[in-house]
């Protein structure tokens, strides 16, 4: 006997924060491979070995990577916060930062003429504006 079953597959919710999380990750993957392919290029290699920044003209020093470990820390720590932070703050967290992200990104790539490099700031902006969205979305309840 010969039985026919159809399944369908189910979607589960994920929560907020897990959503979050993961856009935040994505935003750093994407860039971190940005700037490690731009070790392929001979501005960015001959001003790393000059102890410039190409374009930028900043001085490669104590000062600057600090302030670069700085600027990279906060998005990785948006990953835990969007995980463990009450909802209230990290809302407001998430729209805050990943604005002022979403503006350095945009001005950084002022003037920038290699296309991966567009693109890779294009996919960062857009996922920081989905960040935004989503968190001032985020899901309400009634006041108990």
């Amino acid at each position: 006997m010969s039985t026919n079953r159809t399944t369908v597959l189910q979607d589960t919710k994920v929560d907020v924060k897990i959503v979050l999380a993961g856009l935040w990750s994505s935003m750093l993957f994407v860039f971190a491979y940005v700037d490690i392919f731009g070790f392929w290029r001979a501005d960015v290699i001959n001003g790393a070995l000059a102890g410039k920044v190409p374009g930028a003209g900043f001085g490669i020093d104590q000062v600057f990577l600090v302030n670069t470990t700085i600027y990279i820390l906060i998005p990785s720590l948006m990953v835990v916060v969007s995980l463990v932070a009450r909802s209230r703050v990290n809302r407001i967290t998430n729209i805050v930062v990943s604005v002022i992200y979403a503006a350095t990104v945009a001005v950084s790539v002022i003037g920038e003429t290699w296309t991966y490099y567009v693109l890779g700031s294009v996919v960062e902006i857009l996922l920081l504006l989905a960040i935004v969205r989503l968190a001032w979305t985020w899901p309400r309840r009634p006041a108990v």
